[in-house]
């Protein structure tokens, strides 16, 4: 593999290791465990095994060696590993690196379940969490404290598509030599630049725009070898948060089409978005890809432009006519789900954020009437036709 392969390149072919037949698919490796030629080559191989040896499926499998490399070399970092889901990813990356005393500054603006390991899990053992107002870099540098241990935010955040200054909030936590943790599903692989703009570590939920065909479950922890290697791993082989085999080869398929349906997704989020803004049954329309939004011109140089495939409408009735909503629409599917070849569309306020209490929700702009839209691979004309169609129901 040449590391000056574009991410293209990287993503169809990073990592391939094949076996005596010459496969031109990855094999898929399903098994547990290993078998050694000698006790000897045993006791050799859990005193320190080599980069192509294995020991047992919840320490590392070749096929998800092979997603963990190719996935590294998309994102630029040294090394990755796989893990169950998503959030396995985020729980690990974070708590494998800290302990009681230990103190962390937060965006506030997160999917319900990292708050909920933030707020609850972290806290529950003796780790100090600030959280913050994630766009304001005045917010950020009053809370980074010289015993600061990490730093975590979405680099877009869900649902309200908030766009965090990853350079700018990377200087003033490495300022007092604390990690940048960065959830980079919003953003996605393909156009993200999070290394090179600063994170340390970054996290994905392979579910989401990886697989991006609603088939299994994944996440995967991106870092430096030393971080990946010597904090995560022993973490995670200890603790079982292993990625299946199947699931890993399900990835490594996903990689190879991914720019192309991110693309893709992401110029019909954008049509889809311009064509709404002002519509007279909404409140709002958040799409970063939008010259109003509020970090526009952040997406030009941190993400290149692109606005992502996720866009949000603020439907004026609140809850009653968000459902009435849902309920008109006929392509995309009522799901919880993101990053999908199938358009979803999300109720936050009652689904993927519903344990928050009412002040958050109103803290965070998760209002009644919020509507998360994922934008898949249908036409988009067809979509909007039955986006407006929905929004007249939505109304009556």
């Amino acid at each position: 593999m040449s590391e000056s392969w574009n991410k293209r390149t990287q993503a169809v072919h990073g990592g391939i290791r094949r076996s005596q037949y010459n496969e031109v698919s990855e094999a898929i490796f399903l098994t547990q465990g290993f078998v050694y030629e000698t006790a000897e080559q045993a006791e050799a191989r859990f005193i320190e095994s080599g980069p192509d040896e294995f020991i047992y499926a919840r320490y590392g499998n070749p096929t998800v060696s092979m997603f963990e490399q190719r996935i590294a070399a998309l994102e630029g970092g040294e090394d990755a590993f796989a893990t169950a889901s998503g959030m396995a990813a985020v729980n690990a990356a974070l708590t494998s690196m800290l302990q009681a005393g230990d103190h962390v500054v937060s965006a506030k603006a997160l999917f319900g379940s990292c708050l909920y390991i933030l707020e609850n899990i972290l806290s529950r053992y003796g780790v100090d969490v600030t959280f913050v107002d994630g766009t304001d870099l005045d917010a950020w540098k009053a809370a980074i404290r010289p015993e600061t241990k990490a730093v975590f935010f979405e680099s877009m955040s869900n649902p309200t598509l908030e766009v965090i200054d990853i350079e700018a909030v990377a200087k003033l936590a490495h300022a007092v030599g604390a990690l940048v943790i960065v959830d980079n599903v919003f953003s996605t692989p393909v156009f993200s630049r999070a290394i090179e703009q600063g994170a340390d570590v970054v996290v994905y939920s392979a579910t989401k725009h990886i697989d991006g065909q609603g088939r299994a479950l994944g996440g995967v922890i991106i870092g430096t070898k030393d971080f990946i290697r010597g904090t995560v791993e022993p973490y995670l082989k200890h603790t079982g948060g292993a990625l299946s085999p199947f699931n890993a080869w399900v990835m490594l398929k996903g990689l190879e089409t991914m720019a192309l349906r991110v693309n893709a997704q992401a110029d019909t989020a954008q049509t889809i978005a311009e064509a709404l803004e002002g519509h007279p049954a909404l409140e709002r329309t958040l799409y970063p890809g939008l010259k109003t939004h509020a970090q526009n011109a952040l997406v030009q140089t941190q993400l290149g432009g692109k606005g992502g495939t996720v866009l949000s409408l603020d439907i004026k009735g609140g809850k009653d006519a968000a459902f009435a909503f849902l309920n008109a629409l006929t392509i995309p599917v009522i799901s919880n789900n993101l990053g999908d070849a199938k358009s979803i569309a999300t109720h936050p306020a009652t689904t993927t954020h519903q344990r928050l209490s009412d002040d958050q929700k109103d803290e965070l702009g998760i209002t009644p009437g919020l509507i998360r839209f994922s934008v898949g691979l249908e036409d988009a004309g067809d979509l909007l036709a039955d986006i407006k169609h929905a929004l007249d129901v939505s109304q009556r």
